[in-house]
C-alpha cells in the first residue's frame, strides 16, 4: 500500500479524473467496437483508461491497477489497486446523452478506502474517504430518508447482454415488473455509478442491480455509504466486492427492498 495518506489519494484521484474529464468532453466518441453482443467500447474508453493508469502509475507505483477494458498493471494478485470504469454509460456517450461516468476507486484487502466518480457533462464530481463522509464539489451528501417504498423512486440497473443474456434477462423483468408495481417510478440511467451517487445525494432512493461489476461499483458504493445509504447485495446481506448484486437505498427502505428482490422469481 502506498505511504501516502488518504487525503493525498484522493487529490491523486481528483487529478486522474481531472484528466479524465478533459478527454471525454473534448474528444468524440468514434472507432467504435464490439467486445461481445450488444456490449460496445469506443476510443474514448482506451484513451481514459490509458491516460489514467499512466497518471497513476507515475505517482503510485506501488499500487497496481485494474482497469474495465484492458485488465490489470502490477499484478492480480496484489492486496492494494487502483480499480477503474473509464466510460460509465458507454451506449449513452455514443448517443450524446449525458449520463456518462468516470468512476475511479482505491481498494485495499478487498474494502474500497478512496472513491471518485466524474459525471463530465453535468459538470458533478463525487468524492468519499471511507468514515469521512461523502462530498459533491466540496458540499457534504445525505442520502434520502424516505420510508416507503410507495414513495420511492428507484433505479434498475441495464438488462443483460451478450451469451447469457437470455438465461439473466427473465429476473430481471420479473424484477422491474414488481418495482413498477411497488415504488414509486422506475428509471433505468445506464450507468452503474450514477446510480449510486444519486442514491448518495437522495437525487434516487434507491437502485437495483442484478449484477456487481468491481469498476463499476466499488467508488459509488463507498460514496453512497458514506452519504448514508444502506448498499446490500440481493439476499440482504452486506455488500462487498465480491457480492453478485448491489442494492443501495436510503437505510429506512434497505431491507425492504432487498427482500422484494429476494422474492422475485422469474417467469421466461
Amino acid at each position: 500500500m502506498s505511504a501516502l495518506p488518504l487525503p493525498d489519494l484522493l487529490r491523486t484521484a481528483n487529478d486522474a479524473l481531472d484528466a479524465a474529464r478533459h478527454l471525454v468532453l473534448r474528444r468524440a466518441p468514434e472507432h467504435i467496437t464490439s467486445k461481445a453482443d450488444r456490449d460496445l467500447v469506443s476510443n474514448i474508453d482506451i484513451v481514459v483508461e490509458r491516460e489514467v493508469r499512466g497518471l497513476l502509475r507515475e505517482r503510485t507505483s506501488e499500487i497496481a491497477f485494474l482497469g474495465e477494458e484492458e485488465g490489470w498493471s502490477n499484478g492480480i494478485d496484489s492486496d492494494s489497486f487502483w480499480v477503474l470504469d473509464p466510460v460509465d454509460g458507454t451506449s449513452n456517450l455514443i448517443k450524446m446523452l449525458p449520463l456518462v461516468a468516470v468512476s475511479l476507486a482505491l481498494v485495499r484487502s478487498e474494502r474500497t478506502l478512496v472513491g471518485a466518480v466524474d459525471l463530465p457533462f453535468l459538470d458533478l464530481r463525487y468524492t468519499a474517504m471511507v468514515g469521512e463522509g461523502a462530498f459533491r464539489s466540496g458540499g457534504a451528501l445525505r442520502a434520502s430518508q424516505v420510508h416507503r417504498l410507495s414513495d420511492a423512486i428507484v433505479s434498475i440497473g441495464d438488462y443483460a447482454v451478450g451469451e447469457a443474456a437470455a438465461t439473466k434477462n427473465p429476473l430481471r423483468f420479473a424484477v422491474t415488473k414488481k418495482l413498477a408495481m411497488s415504488v414509486q417510478r422506475v428509471r433505468m440511467l445506464g450507468s452503474a455509478a450514477i446510480d449510486l451517487v444519486w442514491v448518495a445525494e437522495g437525487r434516487l432512493d434507491a437502485c437495483v442491480m442484478l449484477s456487481n461489476k468491481p469498476w463499476d461499483t466499488a467508488a459509488g458504493v463507498l460514496i453512497a455509504r458514506e452519504a448514508g445509504a444502506k448498499v446490500l447485495d440481493a439476499n440482504g446481506q452486506e455488500h462487498t466486492l465480491r457480492s453478485d448484486s448491489t442494492v443501495a437505498a436510503a437505510a429506512p427502505l434497505a431491507h425492504a427492498l432487498a427482500d422484494l428482490v429476494k422474492g422475485t422469481h422469474a417467469h421466461p
